[in-house]
């Protein structure tokens, strides 16, 4: 060996250039995933953020503590449709009967709390009952759609217009039911002390470091090099800082005052839906097919299986939404399921970025999305537009959103991903 050959060994590596190229690093990153349409959740953040700002200084009472608990509230019933939306959408199929099947839901709980009907039960149980009898609705409509071969925009429109029936032919004689059970109409009125606020905020900060701590210990182990540090701190901060914000805006409330448990189970639904379709097989299965149905099924994929669990859990997560919004008015008459529910419900889930072709999305897109809708809606109510303003607005940003996607979609084609 050389001298030459011993010198260079002993030469250390300049610390100065490692920082600078791991923000090369970033930045080639970003800009290969803007050429190819990979665009995550930074258009919808920064549409977010734009929103709450332009509010702010258009309406004086938008960014207060008792409007920011009134947007957590409006947008939990919807959000949890869009959850079961995102599972549809990633098959590249529909549903188009959530908002009634929602209505369903809460038509099932109703009843079951109704003092004096001679079936009356607890209020945590029939909500049990509600989501089961809804997922087995969402069950007979994919079996059809798997086994039959009928498209589900054929099924689920004529679900749609069956359970509105139902409600209808339920509803006609009372006009409507009111909900006294307090643990019902809890999911919409409860709202947790200064301290469960805070308390809540760090469970869910701590359970969110442990997870992705888990991931880079895990890939260590597995040799997988971690490809961006300071990606994975600005999450971890990013998580602490928006959890510990939520709780201080809402603990700032006056009436009514503290973190909304609607917000809460939006979040425990989201974590959980997340790691369904992230972390397990039939998550896995779910992209698959939607990918490439026919592929899925040559390596062994029970795609029937697949579509009908898919429609079961947006049926499930409908009847979920359905008894948060009726909490929220205590009540369900015969208008329940109508409107633009199911209309918000999807535009949510393809805002916040689900491909509606199949196999591009996650969970937190419809998070993201009904958060749009709702800021939307409650900022221009709140700066007295008028109703028609406020579907204008909202279809203008999901034809925006939709067009994003198409042209993402070609890049992706055109960068061969």
């Amino acid at each position: 060996m050389s001298a030459a050959d011993v010198v260079g060994q002993d030469k250390p590596t300049p610390p100065a250039e490692t920082t600078p190229a791991g923000v090369a690093t970033l930045y080639r990153r970003a800009l290969d995933n803007l050429k190819s349409g990979n665009l995550g959740v930074l258009p919808i953040a920064l549409g977010i953020v734009f929103i709450v700002v332009f509010f702010s200084f258009k309406a004086t009472n938008f960014f207060t503590g008792n409007n920011f608990d009134n947007i957590i509230v409006q947008m939990a019933g919807t959000a949890m449709l869009a959850f079961g939306v995102v599972f549809v959408l990633l098959l590249g199929e529909i549903d188009l009967s959530i908002s009634y099947v929602a209505g369903i839901g809460a038509l099932t709980v109703a009843e079951l709390q109704l003092p004096g009907s001679g079936h009356q039960i607890n209020g945590l149980l029939a909500m049990v009952a509600a989501v089961v009898i809804c997922a087995a609705i969402g069950g007979a409509q994919g079996s059809i759609v798997a086994f039959v071969g009928v498209p589900s925009f054929v099924v689920t429109l004529a679900g749609f217009m069956i359970w509105q029936g139902v409600i209808l032919q339920k509803l006609e004689q009372p006009g409507s039911i009111i909900i006294q059970d307090r643990w019902i109409n809890y999911t919409a009125s409860y709202y947790f002390s200064d301290f469960a606020g805070w308390l809540i905020a760090g469970i869910i900060i701590a359970i969110y470091a442990v997870t992705v701590l888990g991931g880079v210990i895990g890939k260590r182990r597995a040799g997988v090099a971690i490809r961006s540090p300071g990606l994975v701190v600005a999450k971890l901060v990013g998580v602490a800082v928006a959890a510990f914000g939520v709780v201080a805006v809402s603990n700032h409330a006056k009436v009514p005052h503290g973190l909304p448990l609607a917000g809460v189970l939006v979040v425990i639904f989201l974590v959980i839906l997340t790691f369904l379709a992230k972390r397990t097989t039939f998550g896995r299965h779910v992209y698959a097919v939607g990918g490439n149905a026919e592929a899925a099924r040559r390596a062994g994929i029970n795609v029937p299986r697949i579509r009908i669990l898919v429609f079961m859990i947006s049926s499930a997560m409908a009847a979920v939404g359905g008894i948060i919004l009726a909490a929220n008015v205590n009540s369900v008459d015969l208008n329940f399921g109508g409107g633009t529910l199911l209309l918000n419900a999807i535009a949510a889930a393809v805002i916040g970025g689900v491909s509606l072709f199949g196999g591009r999305g996650e969970v937190r897109a419809a998070f993201l999305g009904a958060l749009v809708i709702a800021t939307v809606s409650n900022g221009l109510n709140t700066a007295g537009y008028a109703t028609g303003v406020i579907y204008m607005v909202t279809g203008v940003i999901l034809l925006f959103a939709v067009t994003l996607d198409t042209i993402a979609r070609r890049l992706q084609v055109r960068s061969g991903r």
